[in-house]
């Protein structure tokens, strides 16, 4: 009983608070005890079980969300849609621009591991062969870019051939995955503070100047989105200042949804801000679940950063046409990020491999990430879960100025 007592007690604490303290003690215990080498050994199991999972949340995440995918938008709906993807897409470009001014460099080992394309040309020669890889080795070597391919496939066969119990079977089994990796972020707490030992033991409290450059950036370049692009886009549409409702989205769901870290379970704060709003309720209650999904633009931001990061790291050379494939491919990949802490940062590697960055060194950017992503993940979540109230009240209040006309 009371071990039941303790777990319960553990998983009711506030995740943030729980990293939080492990990033504490890990640092103490570096500068205190840096002989403790065997602290570090919980990183590396850490990272060892989020590069085993990974492959397989990405899979089953992108098969059932197109299995179950509705048709039949209506004028709104396509609206709110464009909007998502228009939006997501201009934030992985802020990213881009935010890397190239303030490159950030991580403290990465073995990073010869990813040799870097011969140009653009590579880039796509080794996009295509990996894209037809065996769909069983594509998960197992985390080849992601063979995963979405054959995730897609499989996912319209389903839409198209398999019937609601079959659906329902493969939703089912997207969300014991994704229970699993909640699961497994709950040592989370245990493995940032072995990581952090391990890089304060090495490289003392200097380590943490390259996180807060990287942090800063993250944050920059979704600050930027949020208050400059997406008010631009709905002053295009709309004419209309759009700020008094970006403040009242930022206010409302926002900041309960920095708390939480999680877009689906912000869904009632957004449903009764949406009413408060006097929006429609046939269309609010189907946009934002969606936007839930596919409104990712904190999460195309943490793949472009952390994705360029390493390329920095690494040596590789990103040229103007192969940024904006980055840009397309965070777009993508952020519209299927997984719904849990620290979701956005699984799919990174998935954006390295476009560059032949090896899925170790990656994995490495994605501990990393999660360092801090105490801060990272809380404003990733409010910005996107904001939006997505934001962009469906521009979409309903153009669906009305085009009807009254």
């Amino acid at each position: 009983m009371r071990l039941s007592n303790l777990i319960s007690r553990w998983s009711q604490t506030s995740i943030v608070l729980r990293i939080v303290v492990g990033l504490v003690i890990g640092a103490v215990l570096g500068l205190v005890v840096p002989q403790w080498t065997g602290i570090g050994v919980l990183g590396t199991v850490f990272v060892s079980a989020l590069k085993a999972i990974a492959p397989v949340l990405v899979a089953v995440l992108v098969t059932a969300s197109i299995a179950k995918a509705g048709g039949g938008l209506g004028s709104r709906f396509r609206v709110v849609v464009s909007q998502y993807m228009v939006s997501t897409f201009i934030a992985a470009l802020c990213a881009v621009g935010g890397s190239m001014l303030f490159p950030v460099t991580l403290q990465l080992g073995d990073v010869a591991d990813g040799a870097a394309p011969g140009g653009l040309t590579d880039v796509f020669t080794n996009l295509l062969t990996n894209m037809v890889s065996n769909p069983l080795m594509s998960v197992s070597q985390a080849n992601y870019v063979g995963i979405l391919f054959w995730s897609v496939l499989i996912g319209f066969a389903l839409k198209m051939k398999a019937g609601e119990r079959t659906v329902g079977v493969v939703q089912d089994f997207s969300e014991v995955v994704t229970l699993t990796v909640k699961w497994v972020i709950q040592f989370a707490p245990f493995g940032i503070m072995g990581l952090v030992f391990r890089s304060v033991s090495e490289s003392g409290l200097e380590v943490f100047t390259t996180y807060s450059h990287l942090l800063l950036l993250l944050v920059g370049c979704m600050m930027a989105n949020t208050l400059i692009f997406n008010p631009l886009i709905f002053y295009v549409m709309l004419r209309r200042n759009p700020y008094p409702l970006l403040f009242t989205c930022l206010k409302e769901s926002g900041l309960q949804a920095f708390f939480t870290r999680s877009s689906a379970a912000n869904i009632p704060v957004n449903m009764n801000l949406c009413k408060k709003l006097g929006l429609d309720e046939d269309f609010y209650s189907v946009s934002i679940p969606l936007g839930a999904t596919i409104n990712m633009n904190g999460a195309a931001v943490t793949i472009t950063v952390m994705t360029l990061a390493v390329a920095h790291t690494v040596g590789v050379e990103v040229t103007f046409a192969s940024a904006l494939l980055l840009c397309g491919i965070a777009t993508l990949g952020a519209c299927g990020t997984s719904g849990v802490a620290g979701g956005s940062l699984l799919l990174v590697p998935m954006a390295c491999s476009f560059f032949n960055i090896g899925n170790d060194v990656a994995m490495q950017a994605v501990a990393v990430g999660f360092i801090i992503g105490v801060v990272q993940d809380s404003v990733e979540t409010a910005l996107n879960s904001s939006g997505d109230v934001f962009f469906t009240a521009a979409a309903d209040y153009y669906d009305r100025m085009k009807n009254e006309e």
